[in-house]
């Protein structure tokens, strides 16, 4: 995959609602396999697709990509030993001594990409509908669905969901809803009708830990408002909620990472050069002392080999 290939992917894992990070190569200092302008996307399990550079940089790059994704911060990497850049490094950017036989440098932007918030409004009343408007002018990702037609498979744990179904069938799309643990789950109606919606699935054997999780009634109390000022106070709940850190992403994101059907290659530290190597065959492992080693080359493997005490030294020391 390269070039527009990365940007066409980059866009359809947007939006089926997938986390990635996307690293652009912005500078290189030959000799180096990455090229300017070089791109490739690493998704939250790991997996890089296209081409950002060769053994010595694509381990780090998919390291701090994923990290980028879980912190939701771009980042700026220097991947070279600190001699090719001395004092001149800005501040705000990251040097990542590799020691590569190539003795290439990149600097590397890496770019996160969450998905959208992705709302869910159960009902077809005036007030689901103007709320269905609101999240969509923000650019939420938002279904609005009639209650029968509403499953548990609409929404996982990142989804949010507002139960509008003015009292026609308010038990079964709660219960339908709760066993997914959403993010936010609210149901719009007054503190009564609330207290009976619950009690009954609590009859019916729902845990409490589940229910206390239902917000009743969804939205901030302004008082006595309209269909669209209720619509509103729901929406700025959301917003509240998602500045203070209380709903988030992070369940879509490890969804996203175990859908992949990959966790990833393990990274390990080069005990000669110190880069970091993906921890799999071809990172020439070597096993010592019961302890298994990576290797960046087969020149770092072979001085291990021939000598490990000064290496095993150091390490103990760091």
């Amino acid at each position: 995959m390269q070039g527009w290939d990365v940007l066409e992917e980059a866009g359809e894992l947007a939006r089926r609602g997938q986390p990635f990070a996307l690293a652009t190569v912005v500078w290189r200092q030959g000799p180096s396999s990455g090229q300017q302008g070089s791109r490739a996307i690493i998704t939250a399990g790991g997996e890089l697709h296209g081409w950002i550079g060769g053994a010595c940089a694509e381990p780090t790059v998919i390291r701090e990509a994923r990290q980028a994704i879980s912190e939701g911060t771009a980042r700026l990497l220097l991947l070279g030993t600190a001699e090719q850049f001395g004092a001149g490094v800005p501040d705000g950017m990251t040097v990542v001594p590799i020691s590569c036989q190539s003795e290439g440098a990149l600097e590397v932007y890496i770019e996160p990409v969450l998905p959208a918030p992705h709302l869910v409004i159960v009902g077809r009343s005036p007030m689901a509908g103007t709320l269905a408007d609101l999240a969509r002018a923000l650019g939420w990702r938002t279904a609005l669905l009639d209650g029968p037609d509403f499953t548990a498979a609409a929404v996982d744990e990142g989804s949010m969901v507002v139960v509008a179904t003015q009292g026609h069938g308010d038990e079964e799309a709660i219960e339908e809803a709760i066993a997914d643990r959403p993010a936010y789950l609210g149901l719009v109606g007054s503190a009564k009708r609330g207290a009976s919606v619950l009690g009954y699935l609590a009859d019916r054997g729902v845990p409490a830990d589940q229910l206390d999780r239902v917000r009743v009634p969804a939205g901030l109390d302004l008082g006595h408002t309209t269909h669209q000022e209720i619509a509103v106070a729901i929406l700025a709940e959301l917003v509240q909620l998602r500045a203070a850190g209380e709903v988030t992403g992070a369940a879509a994101s490890r969804s996203a990472g175990k859908d992949s059907g990959q966790a990833g290659p393990a990274g390990a530290v080069d005990p000669v050069c110190g880069m970091t190597v993906a921890a799999l065959p071809g990172s020439r492992p070597l096993e010592h002392d019961g302890t298994t080693y990576y290797f960046c080359s087969a020149g770092c493997r072979q001085a291990f080999e021939r000598d490990p005490a000064p290496y095993l030294a150091r390490e103990s020391r760091c």
